[in-house]
């Protein structure tokens, strides 16, 4: 076997020199005109509030989405002063900025520095979920562990850095998000019943704890998964979108109301429940509450991006709640719900209204959609939560969304953007058992289909990569 390998090699290194990777563009990048003015006009003032710079680091900046109360200079005592969710945000909406200010790749690379700053103890590729001032540094605090839609966040906001600004110089953004990948995988993944954990500290509790099966609404960042599947060429995303659809159409299906709450568990005959109060947080785990307002913003934008029939069903039954209940008064959104549509509050909140942007505009309910967005725009800068949340439904609803690109050459093995001998030595080792630790796409080496990697690949791919450096010498 290994002189045929051998064999099959020899016409390709005489024929193929190496050739620079090209540089990924996104697929869907916006043009520069796209967003409004008034979702620029946002940005200015977000960016201007929220966007903050670690005082304690001298050399390389680093930047971070503040969402506490005080400062540390206003409290005189620690304080917490941002959270990895919130980096996720500050990850995606600078990245999702690209055209339109020419400083967020310098911020974008001062946040990548930050969360590389602040890893979680047990998924090392993930971020510790809370940072505090205590006047002399920023410190991880409340445990160093993650929460998984930070995680998710940043993975997407790294290939959308991959797809607007290449990793062919500098930073490799495409490597750096497969990292982040394989951890949530290994640890914000429970692979017993296919959902998302609520994140790496959940992944090796007891199968009798309550935690065991515990997911969170607002992780059901949908448009994601099937992204991360062509990235990744790992099927278990798949998995994990489709079994996470049947849990948001189980919820439809009883409550008629598309309002999930904020913590899911199973109950004993394996039926997914609303979590009982206190769960985790506090007497509203149960209900559609200040975690799962994010729901609508993350599952509308599968029916907006992905076209996914279940989100669109899901975007509709919720805009149809909301208008009824609420006599198409903006105002009269609540901030909070049980699952059946019972108010559990009796104030309104921005978190709460501009998610519903999307979904009315799933449903294409034009004046219902202007009548929140206009409402969104009047309420003005207002709390970190509420404002940051608005900023990426502004985005989304411009079709400003980015969905980064994810096609891989057929045979490029090692995911540089490129076919070349490099590509084949690394599958021949990889078929001969050596190191092949850079090998970081088995789809992309599976030439003929047939779900399997063997001699044949081989020698189709040296064919593929002599092909192309002939016709490359005859232009």
């Amino acid at each position: 076997m290994k002189r045929l390998i051998s064999s099959l090699l020899s016409a390709a290194l005489l024929t193929a020199p190496f050739t620079p990777a090209p540089l990924r563009t996104s697929s869907a990048s916006p043009a520069a005109d796209k967003l409004s003015s008034e979702t620029l006009e946002y940005y200015k003032e977000w960016k201007n509030t929220y966007l903050y710079s670690d005082p304690y680091v001298s050399d390389d900046t680093q930047y971070y989405v503040f969402y506490g109360d005080q400062t540390y200079e206003q409290a005189h005592t620690e304080v917490p002063v941002t959270v990895s969710e919130a980096h996720g945000y500050g990850m995606l909406i600078t990245a999702l900025m690209s055209d339109y200010d020419s400083d967020a790749k310098d911020i974008f690379d001062g946040m990548y520095r930050y969360y590389l700053a602040h890893p979680s103890s047990i998924g090392p590729h993930l971020m510790a979920w809370q940072q505090s001032d205590n006047g002399r540094e920023l410190v991880d605090s409340n445990g160093c562990d993650s929460a998984t839609d930070g995680d998710l966040d940043i993975a997407y906001a790294l290939l959308l850095a991959d797809s607007i600004w290449g990793s062919d110089s500098g930073t490799d953004y495409r490597r750096a998000a497969e990292l982040v990948l394989n951890d949530i995988m290994e640890y914000d993944v429970s692979h017993t019943d296919n959902i998302l954990r609520l994140g790496d500290w959940a992944y090796d509790v007891d199968e009798n704890d309550k935690y065991f099966t515990a997911t969170r609404a607002s992780d059901f960042i949908m448009q994601y998964f099937p992204v991360f599947a062509a990235v990744t060429g790992d099927e278990r995303w798949n998995t994990l979108y489709d079994n996470t659809y049947s849990i948001i159409n189980g919820f439809v299906d009883r409550y008629h109301t598309g309002l999930l709450p904020d913590f899911i568990v199973k109950d004993s005959s394996g039926s997914w429940i609303p979590a009982p109060a206190y769960f985790l947080e506090d007497d509203s785990d149960g209900n559609y509450y200040y975690n799962s307002c994010r729901t609508p913003w993350r599952i509308g934008t599968d029916a907006i991006v992905g076209n996914n029939k279940d989100a669109k069903r899901y975007a509709e039954t919720v805009n149809s709640f909301f208008k009824t209940a609420t006599g198409g008064d903006p105002e009269m959104i609540m901030a909070g719900y049980t699952p059946d549509g019972n108010a559990v509050s009796d104030w309104d909140d921005l978190c709460f209204t501009a998610p519903l942007m999307l979904t009315a505009a799933c449903a294409g309910d034009t004046e219902w959609h202007d009548a929140i967005r206009s409402e969104v725009i009047d309420i003005g800068i207002d709390s970190y939560f509420g404002n940051t949340i608005a900023m990426l439904c502004l985005i989304t609803d411009d079709g400003g969304w980015i969905v980064p690109e994810t096609s891989d050459l057929t045979g490029d093995v090692n995911m540089d953007g490129d076919l070349s001998i490099a590509d084949v030595i690394l599958l021949q080792k990889w078929l001969l058992g050596s190191d092949s630790s850079e090998f970081k796409n088995w789809k992309a080496g599976d030439i003929n289909s047939d779900s399997r990697l063997d001699v044949f690949d081989l020698i189709l791919l040296k064919r593929k990569v002599f092909t192309k450096h002939r016709n490359l010498a005859y232009q």
